[in-house]
């Protein structure tokens, strides 16, 4: 008995002396290969080409039912028409200065266009683009917000820009582009959320690191909030468990607060030079684009998996200063602007939510 086991162990030796010589000589395969990879959370469709635009991009917005994308090529002092149908760049409006906030009514077929360094707002008919009306504010109109049920338009101006050390939001009668009234804030606002019924709008004033609660039938702010972080820029909002995602620069990260309390109820690392936050209600997902002033960019995803948890998924890498971006829901699509640089032109990445 003792001879056959030694002579199995010395076979047991030989068999393992083989297979680790074999291991030995066989080139390593790349990790993945041996199983199979996970999808990403965004999929790049297709690379939108803009010629001749130079300079930074700024604010999107989309005409759903006709599928076009605005485009404000702020340094470039034009909107770029992007026709998704087919894929192509349509056409360039020229003769803005400084063209920054953008939003499209299909209801009024008008384009409306915020120009930070002549204190206008440009009123364009959306078919044949002409000029249809020129609303005059003070310097440094930029973020603009749309309420479809009241058909009126809020744009965020004043502040630094205007030499003052307030803020304004104008409310603009959007059937008879008329500016109506103003809304004093504590500085320049850098963005502007509305909820879905008409009643709150909430403005970001980097300048103070606040949220500014504004009830929108008194017309005047009734609640201000101290963020955390420094300079927030950009923000989306879920209504459903009233939270804010608010997108800050110094340092880079996406609070979530309580839009009833203003209270924080978690704090993430971010993408540098931050530039554009969105929420995908479908998904439960926030996507934070960035990389403006940087050579490179990114799209962070974080999971909401309720009202005071959240997850980072992972990034998704775009081009070098690629900071703004737009969430279309109603088509399903998330783009990003890529500013040309050396070796590239301008350019809209196009990318589709997975599952």
């Amino acid at each position: 008995m003792k001879h056959v086991s030694r002579n199995r162990l010395k076979a047991g030796l030989a068999l393992i002396s083989a297979v680790a010589a074999i291991i030995s000589v066989t080139p390593a395969l790349p990790i993945g290969s041996l199983q199979e990879s996970k999808p990403p959370l965004l999929r790049l469709r297709e690379t939108i080409l803009m010629p001749s635009v130079r300079g930074r991009l700024d604010h999107l917005d989309v005409d759903a039912n006709g599928q076009r994308l605005f485009v404000s090529g702020l340094e470039n002092g034009s909107v770029e028409v992007v026709d998704l149908k087919s894929g192509k760049w349509a056409r360039s409006l020229s003769g803005f200065k400084k063209p920054q906030g953008i939003a499209y009514v299909s209801a009024l077929r008008k384009l409306f266009v915020a120009s930070g360094d002549d204190g206008t707002v440009r009123v364009l008919r959306g078919d044949t683009f002409a000029l249809l009306d020129r609303i005059q504010l003070e310097p440094g109109p930029n973020r603009v917000a749309y309420d479809s049920r009241a058909r009126l338009l809020y744009v965020g101006y004043g502040g630094k820009d205007a030499g003052k050390d307030y803020g304004d939001v104008a409310i603009i009668e959007a059937r008879r582009d008329e500016n109506t009234s103003d809304i004093r804030v504590a500085a320049h606002p850098a963005e502007l959320l509305l909820d879905e019924g008409g009643q709150d709008l909430f403005v970001l004033v980097p300048a103070a690191n606040v949220v500014q609660r504004v009830d929108i039938r008194g017309r005047a702010v009734i609640s201000t909030w101290a963020v955390s972080s420094q300079r927030p820029g950009d923000a989306a909002f879920d209504e459903a468990t009233h939270r804010l995602f608010i997108g800050t620069h110094v340092p880079p990260e996406m609070i979530v607060m309580d839009s009833t309390t203003g209270r924080e109820i978690a704090r993430l690392p971010t993408v540098d030079g931050m530039d554009g936050v969105y929420f995908d209600s479908k998904r439960k997902r926030i996507y934070v684009s960035g990389g403006r002033g940087f050579e490179t960019g990114a799209v962070w995803i974080y999971q909401q998996r309720d009202a005071d948890h959240y997850d980072r998924l992972g990034e998704i890498p775009t081009r070098s200063g690629a900071g703004t971006s737009f969430w279309s829901s109603e088509l399903d699509r998330y783009f990003v602007a890529a500013p040309a640089t050396k070796q590239e032109e301008a350019a809209i990445l196009v990318y589709e939510p997975v599952p």
